[in-house]
């Protein structure tokens, strides 16, 4: 699929879809007008169900941007990328900066320049997704009563309110006292065609959150009343909806309203068959075995389906497992793969299950056979090498890089309950301890500050998922590196949780296009980060 457009559809007129897997029909146009949108209701439903297949097409692309960027660029995969560069921004995915490592810009914060290709590739991705929501939802009768319309548009709301949620982060800081601030143009079915021609403004953080608990509501409202199953995981769920609501006032800080999110989520996943996955003395080695490949795994709530046909796939490399997997064929083989943060992984017990899923300092993991270790030794990987998600299909070495990749997992939930619960008064402790006891770690004993602990939690169970940066920015904590093991001298930084440099740039290709927005409106730039002693 090849988006041509720069812009993130504010000022374009076409959106043209081009080898689309998984969609039978194709969506027709960018936009959809008023005489438009009373004849979609009428149009065979394939018609609708391809504009829903669109906006999921959209999480995984081969270089979509490469048109807009005139550069064909192996990082350029679609949400994945902003999961990489997220990733690698903080301080708990760790890589040496060299010649097979795309994530450098994303290392050294170079990536922050208005015109670099990261920060184009992150506001076209999300905006692509926010534009192909909003064609279903510009079609759907809000008050639609058929229970297949009222799926499809649950997946338009729950789809742009993830996309919105992860756009407020990246551009202004946490919710809790900055709700005034600017935020990122706020385009909806009903100021679409508009912006499409006078551009569109910065809508306040307020305006943003907002639209996105008003979209997730919805969702939640039209899900339950629906009762139509979903095919996979791709699609937003019942579940999902309320996962996803869990992590909005998460990040505003309503934490009753998160904690009661998140159990509503559990509840609903109990529906669909979902449960953490269980670690036990007895099936050790069979349940830590590498995986994370596949969204059949009974703990995935949703992710992003792969087919060994998609256009990332046969490319052989510019996928995420090439630059993610340390077992897979890829770039991970020659730059060194992607190591957890030293300090966090010695601060893992051993009686913990998760410990495993990275080599320790003798370059071994006990979660791996014979074949797996051998292999990691042959590819020289360095200590505390991640070995969690395995290679497709687990096969060593495969260049059929088709894994699913996780956008949710039901263990997240049970950690946003925790936290929730005890920073609104309630007895979190116990749902912590009852989790991590039960699933990762008998002999778990946590601190006094449940909110660190979970933290911690969230650290080593959701490394590598493209979450992290989230929690640094809704808890102010900045970028640490230091002790960290980065093996570049030069990227470790201290940043503070107030640097302007933890913002990215709105892109200059669209300040110079979107007439509703000047340079005055561009973030304040941060200060370049410095290195600093290896030492705390």
């Amino acid at each position: 699929m090849k988006i041509k457009y720069i812009f993130a559809s504010l000022l374009v007129a076409s959106l043209t879809f081009a080898g689309c897997e998984d969609m039978d029909t194709l969506p027709e146009g960018s936009t959809v007008t008023s005489s438009q949108k009373e004849e979609i209701g009428q149009q065979d439903p394939t018609k609708i169900a391809a504009r829903v297949n669109a906006i999921f097409a959209q999480f995984n692309q081969y270089m979509p941007n490469a048109g807009a960027l005139n550069a064909e660029r192996h990082n350029d995969i679609g949400y994945p990328s902003v999961m990489l560069f997220t990733d690698t921004n903080g301080n708990d995915v760790v890589s040496d900066n060299n010649g097979y490592n795309w994530a450098g810009s994303d290392l050294d914060y170079t990536d922050r320049s208005q015109t670099s290709l990261e920060c184009q590739m992150v506001w076209n991705d999300m905006y692509s997704i926010v534009y192909a929501s909003n064609n279903v939802i510009s079609g759907i009768d809000p008050k639609v009563e058929d229970p297949t319309e009222q799926y499809y548009l649950a997946q338009g709301l729950g789809a742009r309110a993830f996309a919105y949620w992860v756009m407020a982060q990246l551009y202004q800081f946490n919710y809790k006292g900055n709700e005034t601030k600017p935020c990122v143009p706020l385009i909806t079915e009903k100021n679409m065609e508009e912006a499409a021609t006078k551009g569109c403004p910065r809508a306040t953080v307020q305006d943003v959150y907002t639209q996105i608990t008003t979209d997730l509501a919805s969702a939640i409202d039209l899900l339950t009343k629906s009762k139509v199953k979903r095919t996979d995981k791709r699609y937003i769920s019942l579940a999902v909806a309320y996962g996803l609501s869990a992590r909005v006032n998460l990040t505003m800080h309503e934490y009753g309203a998160a904690a009661t999110a998140a159990d509503n989520a559990i509840k609903a996943a109990a529906t669909e068959g979902l449960a953490p996955s269980k670690y036990t003395e007895k099936d050790n080695q069979k349940i830590l075995a590498p995986a994370f490949w596949s969204s059949d795994e009974q703990n995935w709530m949703w992710g992003i389906i792969v087919s060994e046909t998609d256009r990332v796939v046969t490319s052989g490399i510019v996928n995420w497992p090439s630059h993610m997997g340390s077992m897979s064929y890829g770039y991970a083989n020659y730059s060194g793969g992607r190591q957890i943060n030293k300090e966090l992984y010695e601060a893992i017990p051993n009686s913990d299950a998760r410990k495993g899923w990275w080599l320790g300092a003798d370059l071994k993991s006990n979660n791996l056979t014979e074949d797996q270790q051998a292999m990691m030794t042959d590819y020289g990987y360095g200590a505390y090498t991640q070995v969690k998600f395995a290679p497709y299909k687990n096969e060593l070495e495969t260049s059929v890089n088709a894994n699913d990749i996780p956008l949710m997992r039901i263990e997240e939930m049970y950690l946003i309950k925790a936290e929730g619960e005890a920073m609104s008064g309630q007895d979190g402790k116990t749902t912590l301890v009852n989790f991590v006891k039960n699933y990762r770690d008998p002999s778990y004993s946590p601190g006094t500050d449940i909110q660190e602990e979970v933290f911690k939690q969230r650290r080593i169970e959701l490394w590598g998922e493209g979450l992290n940066w989230f929690d640094l920015m809704r808890l102010n904590k900045g970028v640490d590196r230091r002790g960290a093991g980065y093996p570049n001298s030069e990227m470790i930084f201290k940043i503070e949780p107030t640097d302007n440099v933890l913002l990215w740039p709105i892109p200059e290709v669209e300040l110079q296009s979107n007439q509703a927005l000047s340079e005055a409106d561009q973030n304040t730039p941060g200060n370049t980060p410095k290195p600093v002693a290896d030492n705390k």
